[in-house]
Protein backbone atom coordinates (compact mmCIF):
# COMPACT_ATOMS: atom_id res chain seq x y z
CA UNK A 1 0.00 0.00 0.00
CA UNK A 2 1.36 3.42 -1.03
CA UNK A 3 1.96 5.66 1.97
CA UNK A 4 0.78 9.24 1.69
CA UNK A 5 3.40 11.95 2.00
CA UNK A 6 3.49 14.30 4.97
CA UNK A 7 1.25 17.32 4.33
CA UNK A 8 3.29 20.17 2.87
CA UNK A 9 2.46 23.70 4.05
CA UNK A 10 2.60 26.90 2.02
CA UNK A 11 1.36 30.46 2.21
CA UNK A 12 0.04 30.19 -1.35
CA UNK A 13 -0.49 27.37 -3.79
CA UNK A 14 -0.91 28.28 -7.45
CA UNK A 15 -2.42 25.54 -9.59
CA UNK A 16 -1.44 25.75 -13.25
CA UNK A 17 2.11 26.38 -14.47
CA UNK A 18 1.21 28.38 -17.58
CA UNK A 19 2.01 32.04 -17.92
CA UNK A 20 -0.93 33.31 -15.82
CA UNK A 21 -0.22 30.94 -12.94
CA UNK A 22 3.53 31.43 -13.17
CA UNK A 23 3.38 35.20 -12.81
CA UNK A 24 0.93 34.97 -9.90
CA UNK A 25 3.48 32.73 -8.20
CA UNK A 26 6.36 35.01 -9.22
CA UNK A 27 4.81 38.15 -7.71
CA UNK A 28 3.75 36.31 -4.54
CA UNK A 29 7.30 35.01 -4.15
CA UNK A 30 8.58 38.58 -4.46
CA UNK A 31 6.41 39.44 -1.46
CA UNK A 32 8.32 36.90 0.60
CA UNK A 33 5.57 34.28 0.63
CA UNK A 34 6.24 30.55 0.63
CA UNK A 35 4.79 29.49 -2.71
CA UNK A 36 4.12 26.24 -4.54
CA UNK A 37 3.38 26.18 -8.26
CA UNK A 38 1.67 22.91 -9.16
CA UNK A 39 1.59 21.76 -12.78
CA UNK A 40 -0.27 18.66 -13.99
CA UNK A 41 2.35 17.95 -16.69
CA UNK A 42 6.11 17.84 -16.40
CA UNK A 43 6.16 21.32 -17.96
CA UNK A 44 3.40 23.53 -19.36
CA UNK A 45 2.03 22.05 -22.59
CA UNK A 46 -0.82 24.33 -23.63
CA UNK A 47 -1.31 27.86 -24.96
CA UNK A 48 1.66 29.34 -23.06
CA UNK A 49 4.13 27.37 -25.21
CA UNK A 50 2.02 27.25 -28.41
CA UNK A 51 1.75 30.91 -29.33
CA UNK A 52 3.71 33.45 -31.35
CA UNK A 53 5.52 34.98 -28.41
CA UNK A 54 4.50 38.49 -29.40
CA UNK A 55 4.19 40.88 -26.45
CA UNK A 56 1.97 43.53 -28.02
CA UNK A 57 0.15 45.98 -25.72
CA UNK A 58 -0.46 47.90 -28.95
CA UNK A 59 -3.23 45.46 -29.88
CA UNK A 60 -5.14 45.63 -26.57
CA UNK A 61 -7.92 47.86 -25.33
CA UNK A 62 -6.88 50.58 -22.89
CA UNK A 63 -7.34 48.46 -19.74
CA UNK A 64 -5.22 45.59 -21.04
CA UNK A 65 -2.75 47.90 -22.73
CA UNK A 66 -2.00 49.19 -19.24
CA UNK A 67 -1.39 45.64 -18.00
CA UNK A 68 0.67 44.93 -21.11
CA UNK A 69 2.85 47.97 -20.62
CA UNK A 70 3.54 46.84 -17.06
CA UNK A 71 4.34 43.39 -18.44
CA UNK A 72 6.93 44.95 -20.75
CA UNK A 73 8.63 46.48 -17.70
CA UNK A 74 8.60 43.12 -15.91
CA UNK A 75 9.96 41.19 -18.89
CA UNK A 76 12.74 43.71 -19.38
CA UNK A 77 13.69 43.59 -15.69
CA UNK A 78 13.79 39.79 -15.87
CA UNK A 79 15.85 39.80 -19.07
CA UNK A 80 18.39 42.14 -17.47
CA UNK A 81 19.15 39.68 -14.66
CA UNK A 82 18.34 36.28 -16.18
CA UNK A 83 18.21 35.35 -19.86
CA UNK A 84 14.55 34.55 -20.58
CA UNK A 85 15.12 34.96 -24.35
CA UNK A 86 13.13 38.16 -24.89
CA UNK A 87 14.25 40.66 -27.55
CA UNK A 88 13.24 44.32 -27.86
CA UNK A 89 12.80 44.81 -31.63
CA UNK A 90 9.36 46.42 -31.54
CA UNK A 91 6.11 45.64 -33.35
CA UNK A 92 4.91 46.86 -36.74
CA UNK A 93 1.37 46.95 -38.15
CA UNK A 94 1.52 47.04 -41.95
CA UNK A 95 -1.39 48.68 -43.75
CA UNK A 96 -2.14 47.29 -47.21
CA UNK A 97 -4.74 49.84 -48.37
CA UNK A 98 -6.34 53.21 -47.64
CA UNK A 99 -8.78 51.84 -45.05
CA UNK A 100 -6.05 50.22 -42.99
CA UNK A 101 -3.90 53.33 -43.38
CA UNK A 102 -6.76 55.39 -41.94
CA UNK A 103 -6.94 53.07 -38.93
CA UNK A 104 -3.22 53.21 -38.15
CA UNK A 105 -3.29 57.01 -38.45
CA UNK A 106 -6.20 57.18 -36.01
CA UNK A 107 -4.58 54.73 -33.59
CA UNK A 108 -1.38 56.73 -33.66
CA UNK A 109 -3.36 59.80 -32.56
CA UNK A 110 -5.00 57.76 -29.76
CA UNK A 111 -1.56 56.56 -28.65
CA UNK A 112 -0.40 60.14 -28.27
CA UNK A 113 -3.30 60.85 -25.91
CA UNK A 114 -2.49 57.65 -23.98
CA UNK A 115 1.23 58.47 -23.88
CA UNK A 116 2.13 55.19 -25.58
CA UNK A 117 5.00 55.56 -28.03
CA UNK A 118 4.29 54.82 -31.68
CA UNK A 119 5.13 56.42 -34.99
CA UNK A 120 4.07 56.11 -38.59
CA UNK A 121 6.43 54.76 -41.24
CA UNK A 122 6.13 55.56 -44.92
CA UNK A 123 6.24 52.80 -47.49
CA UNK A 124 9.86 53.66 -48.24
CA UNK A 125 10.83 53.55 -44.56
CA UNK A 126 9.13 50.16 -44.19
CA UNK A 127 11.01 48.70 -47.15
CA UNK A 128 14.28 50.03 -45.78
CA UNK A 129 13.65 48.57 -42.33
CA UNK A 130 12.23 45.27 -43.63
CA UNK A 131 13.87 44.49 -47.00
CA UNK A 132 11.88 41.24 -47.35
CA UNK A 133 8.60 43.15 -47.35
CA UNK A 134 6.71 42.99 -50.64
CA UNK A 135 6.41 46.52 -51.94
CA UNK A 136 3.06 45.81 -53.66
CA UNK A 137 1.49 44.98 -50.27
CA UNK A 138 2.79 47.77 -48.07
CA UNK A 139 1.23 51.23 -48.10
CA UNK A 140 2.50 52.43 -44.71
CA UNK A 141 2.88 51.11 -41.17
CA UNK A 142 2.60 51.93 -37.48
CA UNK A 143 5.63 51.02 -35.37
CA UNK A 144 5.80 50.44 -31.59
CA UNK A 145 9.46 50.53 -30.51
CA UNK A 146 8.99 49.43 -26.90
CA UNK A 147 7.43 46.04 -27.64
CA UNK A 148 9.24 42.72 -27.40
CA UNK A 149 9.31 39.21 -28.77
CA UNK A 150 9.70 36.09 -26.66
CA UNK A 151 10.46 32.47 -27.48
CA UNK A 152 7.38 30.71 -26.06
CA UNK A 153 9.12 27.34 -26.18
CA UNK A 154 11.78 28.63 -23.79
CA UNK A 155 10.62 31.68 -21.86
CA UNK A 156 8.26 30.14 -19.29
CA UNK A 157 10.81 27.48 -18.35
CA UNK A 158 13.46 30.15 -17.85
CA UNK A 159 11.16 32.02 -15.46
CA UNK A 160 10.59 28.77 -13.55
CA UNK A 161 14.34 28.21 -13.35
CA UNK A 162 14.82 31.70 -11.95
CA UNK A 163 12.13 31.14 -9.32
CA UNK A 164 13.66 27.81 -8.30
CA UNK A 165 16.67 29.74 -7.02
CA UNK A 166 14.47 30.99 -4.16
CA UNK A 167 14.26 28.55 -1.25
CA UNK A 168 10.68 29.64 -0.59
CA UNK A 169 9.52 28.31 -3.95
CA UNK A 170 8.53 24.76 -4.89
CA UNK A 171 7.70 23.68 -8.43
CA UNK A 172 5.62 20.51 -8.20
CA UNK A 173 5.19 18.85 -11.60
CA UNK A 174 3.31 15.84 -12.97
CA UNK A 175 0.67 16.46 -10.31
CA UNK A 176 -3.06 16.72 -10.93
CA UNK A 177 -5.02 18.37 -8.13
CA UNK A 178 -8.28 16.52 -7.59
CA UNK A 179 -9.84 18.40 -4.67
CA UNK A 180 -9.63 21.69 -2.81
CA UNK A 181 -11.30 21.91 0.61
CA UNK A 182 -11.63 25.53 1.68
CA UNK A 183 -14.41 25.03 4.23
CA UNK A 184 -12.19 25.16 7.31
CA UNK A 185 -9.06 27.00 8.32
CA UNK A 186 -6.96 27.60 5.22
CA UNK A 187 -7.16 25.25 2.23
CA UNK A 188 -6.49 21.53 2.09
CA UNK A 189 -5.52 20.29 -1.36
CA UNK A 190 -5.43 16.66 -2.51
CA UNK A 191 -3.65 15.42 -5.63
CA UNK A 192 -4.26 12.38 -7.84
CA UNK A 193 -2.03 10.18 -5.66
CA UNK A 194 -3.72 11.19 -2.42
CA UNK A 195 -0.87 13.48 -1.35
CA UNK A 196 -2.01 16.42 0.77
CA UNK A 197 -0.96 20.07 0.75
CA UNK A 198 -2.11 22.96 2.89
CA UNK A 199 -2.01 26.69 2.22
CA UNK A 200 -3.63 29.88 3.40
CA UNK A 201 -4.85 30.64 -0.13
CA UNK A 202 -5.07 29.01 -3.55
CA UNK A 203 -5.01 30.60 -6.98
CA UNK A 204 -6.38 28.36 -9.72
CA UNK A 205 -5.21 29.20 -13.26
CA UNK A 206 -6.55 26.20 -15.12
CA UNK A 207 -6.31 27.48 -18.69
CA UNK A 208 -8.81 25.45 -20.71
CA UNK A 209 -9.02 22.45 -18.33
CA UNK A 210 -12.50 22.62 -16.81
CA UNK A 211 -13.38 19.02 -15.94
CA UNK A 212 -11.46 18.37 -12.72
CA UNK A 213 -12.01 21.25 -10.28
CA UNK A 214 -15.32 23.14 -9.98
CA UNK A 215 -16.69 21.92 -13.33
CA UNK A 216 -20.20 23.20 -12.54
CA UNK A 217 -18.90 26.78 -12.28
CA UNK A 218 -17.32 26.64 -15.70
CA UNK A 219 -20.30 24.96 -17.36
CA UNK A 220 -22.50 27.84 -16.19
CA UNK A 221 -20.06 30.56 -17.22
CA UNK A 222 -19.63 32.54 -20.44
CA UNK A 223 -16.31 30.81 -21.14
CA UNK A 224 -15.53 29.45 -24.56
CA UNK A 225 -12.62 27.54 -26.06
CA UNK A 226 -10.61 28.93 -28.95
CA UNK A 227 -8.50 26.75 -31.24
CA UNK A 228 -5.62 28.44 -33.05
CA UNK A 229 -3.55 26.97 -35.86
CA UNK A 230 -0.11 28.13 -36.96
CA UNK A 231 2.99 26.81 -38.66
CA UNK A 232 6.75 27.23 -38.73
CA UNK A 233 8.62 27.78 -41.99
CA UNK A 234 12.09 26.32 -42.40
CA UNK A 235 15.09 28.46 -41.49
CA UNK A 236 15.83 31.35 -43.84
CA UNK A 237 19.49 31.83 -44.73
CA UNK A 238 19.35 35.42 -45.98
CA UNK A 239 16.12 36.78 -44.50
CA UNK A 240 16.10 38.87 -41.33
CA UNK A 241 12.72 40.03 -40.02
CA UNK A 242 13.15 41.68 -36.61
CA UNK A 243 10.34 41.99 -34.08
CA UNK A 244 6.63 41.31 -34.36
CA UNK A 245 5.10 41.65 -37.82
CA UNK A 246 1.35 42.30 -37.86
CA UNK A 247 -0.55 42.96 -41.07
CA UNK A 248 -3.73 44.39 -42.54
CA UNK A 249 -6.01 41.63 -41.30
CA UNK A 250 -4.62 42.19 -37.79
CA UNK A 251 -5.45 45.89 -38.05
CA UNK A 252 -9.00 44.81 -38.83
CA UNK A 253 -9.10 42.41 -35.87
CA UNK A 254 -7.28 43.73 -32.81
CA UNK A 255 -9.18 45.48 -30.03
CA UNK A 256 -7.10 48.66 -29.96
CA UNK A 257 -8.33 49.61 -33.45
CA UNK A 258 -11.96 49.36 -32.31
CA UNK A 259 -11.47 52.72 -30.59
CA UNK A 260 -10.65 54.37 -33.93
CA UNK A 261 -13.40 56.69 -35.26
CA UNK A 262 -13.47 54.97 -38.67
CA UNK A 263 -13.42 51.39 -37.38
CA UNK A 264 -17.15 50.56 -37.56
CA UNK A 265 -17.67 52.04 -41.00
CA UNK A 266 -14.64 50.18 -42.37
CA UNK A 267 -15.71 46.87 -40.82
CA UNK A 268 -19.21 47.27 -42.28
CA UNK A 269 -17.75 47.21 -45.81
CA UNK A 270 -15.97 43.88 -45.37
CA UNK A 271 -17.02 40.82 -47.37
CA UNK A 272 -18.74 38.64 -44.78
CA UNK A 273 -18.16 35.52 -46.91
CA UNK A 274 -14.39 36.03 -47.12
CA UNK A 275 -12.28 32.96 -46.33
CA UNK A 276 -10.33 34.79 -43.63
CA UNK A 277 -13.57 35.54 -41.81
CA UNK A 278 -14.71 31.90 -41.94
CA UNK A 279 -11.59 30.72 -40.12
CA UNK A 280 -10.79 33.86 -38.11
CA UNK A 281 -7.46 34.35 -39.89
CA UNK A 282 -5.09 37.24 -39.53
CA UNK A 283 -1.54 37.05 -40.78
CA UNK A 284 1.37 37.39 -38.36
CA UNK A 285 5.08 36.75 -38.84
CA UNK A 286 7.77 36.27 -36.23
CA UNK A 287 11.27 35.05 -36.94
CA UNK A 288 12.96 32.94 -34.27
CA UNK A 289 16.64 33.03 -33.32
CA UNK A 290 17.28 29.92 -35.43
CA UNK A 291 15.98 31.65 -38.57
CA UNK A 292 12.68 29.79 -38.73
CA UNK A 293 9.54 31.89 -39.14
CA UNK A 294 6.23 31.39 -37.34
CA UNK A 295 3.28 32.16 -39.61
CA UNK A 296 -0.44 32.14 -38.83
CA UNK A 297 -2.98 32.13 -37.33
CA UNK A 298 -6.62 31.02 -37.38
CA UNK A 299 -9.40 30.88 -34.77
CA UNK A 300 -12.24 28.40 -34.16
CA UNK A 301 -14.68 28.71 -31.24
CA UNK A 302 -16.81 26.47 -29.03
CA UNK A 303 -18.73 26.94 -25.79
CA UNK A 304 -17.36 25.06 -22.80
CA UNK A 305 -20.63 23.12 -22.73
CA UNK A 306 -19.92 21.91 -26.27
CA UNK A 307 -16.16 21.52 -25.97
CA UNK A 308 -16.15 18.37 -28.09
CA UNK A 309 -16.93 20.60 -31.08
CA UNK A 310 -13.27 21.59 -30.96
CA UNK A 311 -11.24 18.99 -32.81
CA UNK A 312 -7.47 18.53 -32.83
CA UNK A 313 -7.04 18.39 -36.60
CA UNK A 314 -4.54 20.48 -38.52
CA UNK A 315 -6.43 21.96 -41.48
CA UNK A 316 -4.10 21.88 -44.46
CA UNK A 317 -6.34 24.24 -46.42
CA UNK A 318 -5.85 26.82 -43.69
CA UNK A 319 -2.08 26.32 -43.79
CA UNK A 320 -2.21 26.80 -47.55
CA UNK A 321 -4.12 30.03 -47.04
CA UNK A 322 -1.48 31.28 -44.58
CA UNK A 323 1.19 30.72 -47.21
CA UNK A 324 -0.89 32.17 -50.05
CA UNK A 325 -1.51 35.36 -48.09
CA UNK A 326 2.01 35.39 -46.65
CA UNK A 327 3.50 35.41 -50.16
CA UNK A 328 1.61 38.64 -50.85
CA UNK A 329 3.32 40.26 -47.87
CA UNK A 330 6.87 38.89 -47.69
CA UNK A 331 9.54 37.66 -50.11
CA UNK A 332 11.23 34.74 -48.34
CA UNK A 333 13.96 32.26 -49.18
CA UNK A 334 11.59 29.36 -48.69
CA UNK A 335 7.94 28.72 -47.88
CA UNK A 336 8.62 25.11 -46.98
CA UNK A 337 6.81 24.13 -43.79
CA UNK A 338 8.91 22.63 -41.01
CA UNK A 339 6.01 21.90 -38.68
CA UNK A 340 2.43 22.91 -37.91
CA UNK A 341 0.51 22.82 -34.65
CA UNK A 342 -2.54 24.06 -32.81
CA UNK A 343 -3.13 25.63 -29.44
CA UNK A 344 -6.30 25.97 -27.38
CA UNK A 345 -7.03 28.75 -24.93
CA UNK A 346 -10.15 29.90 -23.11
CA UNK A 347 -11.77 33.31 -23.13
CA UNK A 348 -15.01 34.91 -22.01
CA UNK A 349 -17.71 36.00 -24.42
CA UNK A 350 -18.85 39.01 -22.41
CA UNK A 351 -16.02 39.68 -19.96
CA UNK A 352 -12.30 40.19 -20.42
CA UNK A 353 -11.36 37.53 -17.84
CA UNK A 354 -13.04 34.85 -15.71
CA UNK A 355 -12.65 35.47 -11.97
CA UNK A 356 -14.44 33.76 -9.10
CA UNK A 357 -13.57 33.51 -5.40
CA UNK A 358 -14.64 30.68 -3.08
CA UNK A 359 -14.70 31.15 0.71
CA UNK A 360 -12.43 34.18 0.35
CA UNK A 361 -9.48 31.80 -0.11
CA UNK A 362 -9.68 30.11 -3.52
CA UNK A 363 -9.22 32.60 -6.34
CA UNK A 364 -10.08 31.21 -9.78
CA UNK A 365 -8.56 33.14 -12.67
CA UNK A 366 -8.76 31.94 -16.26
CA UNK A 367 -10.20 32.86 -19.65
CA UNK A 368 -7.52 35.45 -20.41
CA UNK A 369 -7.81 34.55 -24.10
CA UNK A 370 -5.14 35.79 -26.48
CA UNK A 371 -3.93 38.36 -23.94
CA UNK A 372 -1.86 35.88 -21.92
CA UNK A 373 1.65 36.48 -23.23
CA UNK A 374 1.13 40.25 -23.24
CA UNK A 375 -1.02 40.88 -20.17
CA UNK A 376 -0.38 38.13 -17.60
CA UNK A 377 2.70 39.57 -15.92
CA UNK A 378 1.12 42.99 -15.38
CA UNK A 379 -2.34 41.76 -14.46
CA UNK A 380 -0.98 39.17 -12.00
CA UNK A 381 0.97 41.83 -10.14
CA UNK A 382 -2.19 43.87 -9.61
CA UNK A 383 -4.18 40.78 -8.59
CA UNK A 384 -1.57 39.63 -6.07
CA UNK A 385 -1.47 43.14 -4.60
CA UNK A 386 -5.25 43.11 -4.35
CA UNK A 387 -5.20 39.79 -2.47
CA UNK A 388 -2.24 40.51 -0.21
CA UNK A 389 -2.00 44.29 -0.19
CA UNK A 390 0.81 46.49 -1.46
CA UNK A 391 1.60 47.99 -4.83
Amino acid sequence: MTQKKVMQQFDLIVIGGGILGTFHAFHALNKGLKVALIERNNRPQSATVRNFGQVVPSGMDLKWQTYGRKSLEIYKELQDKFDIKTVNNGSIYIASNEEEFTLIEELNAINKSNDYESYLLTKEQCLQKYPSLNDSYCKAALFFPQEISADPRYMIHAVHDLMKQDEKFDYISNTLIKEIDSSGFGCKITDHLGNMYQSDKVILCCGSEFETLYPELFLNSDLELVKLQMLRLKSQSSVHIPGNILTGLTIRRYESFQDCPSYLSIKAKEDQSAYWKKWGVHILFKQEADGTIILGDSHEYSDVKNKDNIDYLIREEVNSYFIEEGRKIMNLDTWEVETSWLGIYSQCKENDLYQYTIDGKVHIVTGIGGKGMTGSAGYSLEHINKIYGGN
